[in-house]
């Protein structure tokens, strides 16, 4: 069979060594990112204009039911890679066939904010998790240990497809909206059952290299809307002090998200199968937030530019809210257990005032970047205390 596989140019797609070493993130899986945060940033402009519309409920409902498709895909394709990644030609084609779905996705998701149509949406969704059952019984036939699991995977995954497809032909709008919370907690659900048997060999190197890389990549949505702050400013030539002082702001945040983030080793904790879980399932929090900051930059800019109408508490909350909410879910997620108490509370506090920061009469951007800067001193204070600090990087 090894040998007939070998002459057609594909390996055998059993289970990775969850010890390998210098395991890092291969070129496709940096392409396939990227593809996926061309759907972030469409989610992320729509979330932008229906909040500077005047439509903040339905652009945050929107949004979050939207990037629950992209976070999932996601997921799900970098946790199977991470066992399983051949990297020969049938598993490319299967990963492209991937990117395409997202794409599809990507082009729906427009109408699926502003107008509630997931149809596009949908069609795009099921394409990429229809690949990924593919892969499954790929790696069903070709792993006699791991087969059980993967069928239970493919099994999972094809029935909840059905499901997703049937919810947009045969219920009416209401059941539509309502069923999607149904199905959701079904796609959640089929990790657990198929895990349940035997847990995949995924690296837990890997794993928190690929987490990271995708928080960067969110992170530069972020890093485009400061540009596009001082790129009015200069354009315009109006509100110039204002619009700098926002873009220094969200540069500063930006990198104090970056700190966060990064500021603690995470592959220690992902030995476990509960730990696994956790810090995926858990990762649509800071995802999220983090894609929704350059949503809140954005608003920003339409209020001192004036091309806007909504309340500037409003605007403020919207850039205020998602910093917040990422510095909130990264203490808990991936810092807390290295912190002090103090440091902890320093963390929540700096939080809630960083949230309520968006009500100021003026200058929330700038009080969001302070605090930010606050946190990450007291951060690396505590790491210093504690001898947490990270050994710096050496090249060979």
């Amino acid at each position: 069979m090894t040998d007939v596989l070998t002459r057609i140019g594909l390996r055998r797609m059993s289970s990775r060594d969850p010890s390998e070493s210098h395991r890092v993130a291969t070129p496709l899986e940096l392409l396939f990112d990227l593809v996926f945060v061309v759907a972030v940033a469409q989610a992320s402009q729509n979330l932008h204009h229906l909040i500077s519309d005047h439509h903040v409920g339905q652009g945050v409902l929107s949004y979050l039911m939207v990037f629950f498709a992209i976070w999932w895909a996601w997921m799900n394709f970098t946790w199977f890679a991470s066992a399983f990644d051949t990297d020969d030609w049938l598993y490319r084609v299967m990963t492209i066939v991937q990117m395409a779905g997202v794409l599809v996705l990507a082009a729906g998701i427009h109408v699926a904010m502003v107008d509630f149509d997931f149809l596009l949406v949908t069609w795009g969704y099921v394409i990429m998790r229809l690949a990924m059952v593919g892969q499954w019984l790929r790696a069903a036939a070709s792993d006699p240990i791991a087969r059980s699991t993967a069928l239970r995977f493919a099994i999972g995954i094809s029935v909840v497809q059905v499901l997703w497809v049937a919810r947009i032909y045969l219920l009416d709008e209401a059941a539509q909206f309502w069923s999607f919370f149904v199905l959701v907690a079904a796609e959640l659900a089929v990790p657990v059952w198929g895990e349940s048997h035997r847990r995949t060999n995924w690296h837990p190197h890997h794993i928190a290299e690929r987490f990271g890389l995708f928080t960067l990549l969110l992170l530069g949505e972020s890093l485009l809307a400061s540009a596009n702050a001082m790129i009015d400013a200069l354009g315009e030539g109006e509100h110039i002090p204002e619009l700098l002082a926002l873009s220094a702001s969200g540069l500063v945040v930006t990198a104090g998200i970056w700190w966060l983030y990064f500021a603690r080793e995470q592959h220690g904790r992902l030995g476990s199968f509960r730990a696994g879980f956790t810090f995926g399932y858990l990762h649509y929090v800071i995802f999220a937030a983090a894609g929704a900051v350059s949503a809140g930059v954005e608003v920003e800019i339409d209020e001192i530019t004036g091309h806007t109408e909504i309340p500037h508490e409003v605007a403020g909350l919207a850039l205020t809210l998602p910093i917040a909410l990422f510095v909130l879910s990264a203490w808990a997620i991936l810092l807390q257990p290295t912190l002090s108490r103090i440091a902890s509370a320093v963390v929540v506090t700096g939080c809630v005032l960083i949230g309520a920061s968006g009500l100021l009469s003026a200058g929330e951007y700038m009080v969001s970047a302070l605090l930010m800067a606050a946190i990450v001193v007291v951060l690396e204070a505590d790491a210093a205390k504690r001898g947490l600090l990270a050994e710096p990087v050496r090249t060979i």
